[in-house]
């Protein structure tokens, strides 16, 4: 699982085998977890929770979404460069 960042003391990172899945990324408190919380980024450069396994607060779920869409554009490089591809989108 590439760590991609730590941000705020939480992993941001992909899960590894997802390449055929559109782009997202799963966030967890210190180390990457099966359980994570998962949100897929949008191609208009927002992002969407698809599922809050890691059970973040209200606030700190808004951070990590702000931090994120911040960083859309290197998230989506990294995936390109991860996954050996191209790329799609949620909605």
């Amino acid at each position: 699982m590439p760590r991609l960042f730590l941000f705020q003391g939480f992993a941001i990172f992909f899960w590894t085998g997802e390449n055929g899945k559109p782009v997202h990324v799963h966030v967890a408190k210190g180390r990457p977890s099966p359980h994570a919380t998962k949100i897929w980024l949008t191609r208009n450069g927002g992002c969407i929770l698809a599922s809050n396994g890691s059970k973040l607060t209200r606030r700190n779920l808004a951070d990590v979404m702000d931090f994120i869409m911040a960083n859309h554009e290197e998230i989506c490089q990294r995936w390109r460069e991860y996954f050996h591809g191209g790329i799609s989108f949620y909605k």
